[in-house]
């Protein structure tokens, strides 16, 4: 049974980058758990709520095909996050996939995931990507290798096909 889980901010997660992808991959039978750094409600910045399964200091790589760190305002509390670094690196290194939505992706950069990949991110932390070594293409949704990357809540949907796209290779 393949396995996702979702980190989300406990504050300002967006909803639709939540929400739709995962109601894709639920629906194609995908096992979806949520992280966040605390497991009270973490609540979406268009109001609505989620319960977090576990908190992101514990996942542990091995149990999971693909992490997807989800955007809105609150995602940049993982940007320079040692923990958050560390469990996208050794997604990567154990060839999973690490996805990232919105302004997410920054957090991909900083951990060096995107050095001389094709990634795209929401268009105000565009330098951000390039200056960590990225090819910045401003497309909604970007995938090279295992890594994917969407530019907004405009994307969500396809954001979440294209993991269970990954996920079914």
């Amino acid at each position: 049974m393949r396995k996702v889980v979702m980190v989300i901010a406990h504050e300002n997660f967006r909803d639709e980058e939540f929400f739709e992808p995962k109601e894709i991959l639920v629906n194609a039978g995908v096992v979806v758990k949520v992280a966040s750094s605390s497991l009270d409600m973490a609540k979406g910045v268009m109001g609505k709520s989620v319960k977090p399964d576990i908190l992101v200091k514990d996942i542990d790589p091995l149990e999971f095909d693909a992490v997807a760190f989800i955007g809105g305002g609150g995602s940049s509390q993982y940007w320079d996050d040692p923990v958050a670094h560390k469990l996208a690196q050794n997604m990567e290194k154990r060839n999973k996939i690490v996805a990232a939505i919105c302004i997410a992706p920054v957090t991909l950069a900083k951990a060096g995931l995107l050095k001389g990949k094709k990634a795209t991110v929401w268009s105000s932390e565009s330098a951000q990507l390039k200056e960590a070594g990225a090819v910045y293409t401003g497309n909604s949704v970007e995938k090279d290798g295992l890594i994917i990357t969407a530019a907004g809540p405009f994307a969500a949907k396809q954001f979440g096909e294209e993991i269970l796209k990954a996920l079914n290779r």
